[in-house]
């Protein structure tokens, strides 16, 4: 059913003030936020900034893309302040090459290094680092808007941009064009824009569109389109990655990627951590946390890609493909445990800290509240919900290897090491969220 066949919700596409009645306020709530993190309280404890960002936005930002895709993209102050500055002073110059040909590379190391630095450098905990990281963000967005077209920031060097990708080839929403129609339209204003609509900030055509990776939702092409070519449809989340035409290596890789860097965010936030430490303090006969942390971090993050690796030798037994090919193919199958993995620990910051984003937020107006508990519910419900979501994304994971190896290769056993791989990697978490987690506020 094409969801924009409801008057409802074709006539909030339509809108001009779609998408830009959120933005605005959006981008205010952001700027109240940088304005905490850099000038409010030094303890995180107390800061409404680090509340909101990695108490509240940072848990439910997975969340997002599962229900709504790349929705937030459409509305994130990044993407309004980069849309402003290309307005006033923006050279619209193209893509580079470079950035076309190794974007998502980029977007790989930019997740890793920002990971690997929050725990160096303690961003998290600092409401003032916290504030620096965004203003690095803010630095790159200014550069991007100010020389090159469209949202070339969003769609080739944003590192949460790469997660939103990839989690929403499994959302429950896809945006698409009626390919027909779009073949014979000559105008093509869905990618050059019309009558003050801007043309498709992604650079995507939405008739030759077959991923809702690139996708944020915004409207334009549902304003412009003058064949009622575009459509609005609900799906079963984690389809689109069945049917995967053209599988990419870099993608893949930050999917694995992705749950080395939840099983690193787990095992620092659990006490089994401080043995770990004195253990590698040991070996390496140094206490400088830096190496004992890196050392964790390069293996956290090796692991997992080795094992990728080897499953796809495995799987090459059934169905003669390379590993490397393999690696890339069912990679995907991956992602639908990460989103889970990824919720099941920000779900415990949420829940277990939740009310801290109302006490600092009264804080503001009445100095010095503290409040009470910030727990919105027990550690033991949190728990049940987060081994109901590893299950989920288990299952879901599980089904989409499968369905990877039926749609490419006539013997379906290739998906059997992979499902023996993602069996491992779910008891690995929840073998971790059985463990006391620290808190952040």
């Amino acid at each position: 059913m094409n969801l924009l066949n409801l008057k409802p919700i074709k006539n909030i596409f339509k809108s001009q003030w779609f998408p830009g009645l959120l933005q605005w306020p959006t981008a205010f709530i952001f700027a109240v936020v940088v304005y905490q993190l850099l000038y409010g309280p030094a303890s995180a404890h107390v800061n409404f900034g680090t509340a909101m960002t990695w108490v509240l936005w940072w848990p439910i930002i997975p969340l997002i893309f599962l229900l709504l895709g790349r929705f937030w993209c459409a509305i994130c102050p990044f993407a309004t302040l980069s849309d402003f500055v290309q307005r006033w002073v923006g050279l619209r110059r193209p893509v580079p090459v470079f950035l076309k040909k190794y974007g998502i590379w980029i977007i790989d190391a930019m997740f890793i290094l920002i990971t690997w630095a929050d725990h160096v450098f303690g961003i998290v905990e600092s409401p003032f680092g916290s504030g620096v990281l965004l203003l690095l963000i803010i630095t790159g967005v200014v550069f991007s808007g100010a020389f090159f077209e469209r949202r070339t920031w969003c769609r080739y060097l944003c590192f949460l941009g790469g997660l939103a990708g990839n989690y929403s080839r499994a959302g429950a929403f896809e945006l698409r064009a009626d390919s027909d129609k779009c073949s014979a339209c000559r105008d093509k204003y869905c990618y050059k824009g019309k009558d003050g609509v801007p043309g498709c900030p992604m650079f995507e055509l939405p008739g030759q569109m077959d991923s809702s990776a690139k996708c944020n939702l915004c409207g334009n092409c549902v304003k412009v389109c003058q064949n009622d070519s575009v459509t609005l449809t609900a799906r079963v989340p984690s389809k689109e990655l069945w049917f995967i035409r053209k599988p990419r290596i870099e993608e893949s890789f930050l999917a694995i990627i992705i749950m080395g860097i939840v099983f690193v965010q787990n095992i620092t936030m659990l006490e089994i951590w401080q043995d770990a430490q004195r253990f590698i303090e040991g070996v390496t006969g140094t206490t400088s946390y830096t190496v004992t942390f890196t050392i964790t971090f390069i293996i956290a993050m090796t692991v997992p890609v080795l094992a990728l690796y080897l499953t796809g030798m495995l799987a090459g037994l059934f169905n003669k493909e390379s590993a490397i090919s393999n690696f890339a193919r069912f990679g995907y199958a991956l992602i639908p445990l990460d989103l889970a993995g990824h919720l099941a620990h920000n779900l415990f910051h949420l829940l277990a800290e939740g009310k801290s984003v109302l006490y600092t937020g009264i804080s503001l107006i009445i100095p010095g509240f503290e409040g009470g508990s910030p727990a919105l519910v027990s550690n033991e419900i949190i728990q049940v919900m987060q081994f109901v979501l590893i299950a989920m994304g288990l299952a879901a994971s599980i089904y989409t290897a499968y369905r990877i190896s039926k749609s490419n290769f006539k013997n379906t056993s290739s998906f059997l090491p992979y499902a023996a791989l993602l069996v491992i990697l779910a008891a690995l978490n929840l073998y971790l969220f059985t463990l006391p987690m620290s808190m952040r506020m």
